[in-house]
């Protein structure tokens, strides 16, 4: 389990490397996303809160990349924090995000990546429950729901 001390490390030291890699031309991923997709994953726009399809979503489930498919959150990870984006408390494997020290907008945060293709996801922070007291504020936009399939 991850915790706030190994999220620093790897903002400072470097983030495992990831189980593959996928690289396009920004011609490419602005064929391939939406425009709010686009501004969000590819230039690290963020979405007004309460806005995100996903804020409310709950079906069970992993929540991939929008770019590019990597698995990144689980559903049974996911709670309500009130902020207005989709928060979890781990990713699903350690190499999946990418970490960087983020000073913009005057705050010094950590900001959290897909490790695979470099899509800005949004945000992690240490005020999340227990027993990893991680909070990963995501974007909606720049994930999609994988519902689990229910075998009847």
């Amino acid at each position: 389990m991850l915790t706030w001390k190994d999220i620093i490390n790897f903002a400072v030291n470097g983030t495992p490397n990831p189980d593959k890699r996928v690289e396009k031309t920004e011609a490419e991923w602005k064929a391939q996303l939406t425009p709010e997709q686009y501004r969000i994953t590819r230039q690290k726009g963020t979405e007004r809160p309460h806005s995100g399809a996903l804020c409310t979503t709950y079906d069970a489930g992993k929540y991939n990349c929008v770019c590019c498919n990597t698995p990144l959150f689980d559903s049974t990870i996911k709670f309500s924090s009130g902020t207005g984006w989709p928060s979890f408390t781990q990713p699903i494997k350690e190499n999946v995000i990418k970490y960087e020290k983020d000073t913009s907008y005057g705050m010094v945060r950590v900001e959290v990546m897909c490790n695979t293709c470099d899509a800005h996801l949004g945000h992690v922070f240490p005020d999340g429950p227990e027993p990893s007291g991680l909070r990963y504020c995501i974007n909606s936009e720049s994930m999609v729901l994988e519902k689990e399939s229910v075998n009847e």
